[in-house]
């Protein structure tokens, strides 16, 4: 069962056709990043996905119609992590991370619950009482990490969409944000990631996707795909690259 399954997607933007007969899948128990330079059509594919942006695509999840699914249910199945996120209520940073449980009918203590255990996993815990508003950038993106770790449930796999969820952390919190993900990924759920560092996405996908003016110039493993050769063709730079001592992993210079 594919946990997301998406085919012909056409798009134009403006008069920019940016999608041509598109299709993209998603496996359960998979972490995907997504690679491509600014303006290829990564952060769109996402809204796509959400219903953001309406098309025509033939969207599935779990092999069942997107149109078929309640609300509800795509809020329980299909979490997103926005590139930003805007928020102007002096809400507590607890309160943030308790919208995540919204969708669900949870008791409350079985919700608290869940919002201490993502707070924790993102090392946020202690702001739990701080005015969202007097966070760092960091520690809102960290905050709104937590906020949809809490939405997905354990017991069924989900579709968890993240875009540049590290772009505003420090090294330390990279990685854990990085873990977490993939974390997420072995407990069944498909994880498809919108990145720019390459070594991060060379360490924790299983799967990589180089876009490319809306299309894609390849899909496969870290080591299929972050070569010289498609990395040139798709930044217009030559990188340098090293193969990790341990695991063979590409690292880029």
């Amino acid at each position: 069962m594919n946990a997301l399954s998406m085919s012909r997607l056409n798009l134009t933007l403006g008069t920019r056709p940016l999608f041509c007969d598109f299709s993209l899948t998603l496996q359960p128990g998979s972490l995907t990043v997504l690679l491509g330079p600014n303006g290829c059509g990564k952060s769109t594919l996402l809204r796509v996905l959400t219903g953001e942006i309406a098309s025509q695509a033939e969207i599935a999840l779990f092999d069942r119609h997107r149109a078929l699914w309640t609300p509800r249910e795509l809020a329980q199945r299909l979490v997103v992590l926005p590139q930003s996120s805007s928020l102007s209520f002096d809400f507590l940073a607890r309160e943030v991370v308790e919208l995540g449980r919204l969708p669900w009918t949870s008791s409350p203590e079985v919700n608290l619950a869940r919002v201490e255990a993502s707070m924790r996993a993102l090392d946020v815990w202690s702001l739990r009482d701080t005015s969202y508003l007097h966070l760092s950038g960091g520690e809102r993106q960290r905050l709104h990490f937590a906020r949809v770790l809490c939405q997905l449930d354990d017991t069924r796999p989900g579709i968890l969409l993240l875009d540049e969820p590290t772009s505003a952390l420090d090294p330390g919190h990279q990685h854990q944000a990085m873990q977490l993900a993939k974390q997420q990924a072995g407990c069944g759920h498909a994880v498809l990631m919108v990145l720019h560092d390459l070594n991060l996405a060379s360490r924790y996908a299983d799967r990589v996707l180089l876009m490319q003016d809306g299309r894609l110039l390849a899909d496969g493993l870290p080591r299929e795909t972050l070569t010289a050769a498609l990395l040139h063709r798709l930044y217009g730079v030559g990188p340098e690259l090293w193969h990790h001592p341990v695991d063979g992993r590409p690292l880029v210079v």
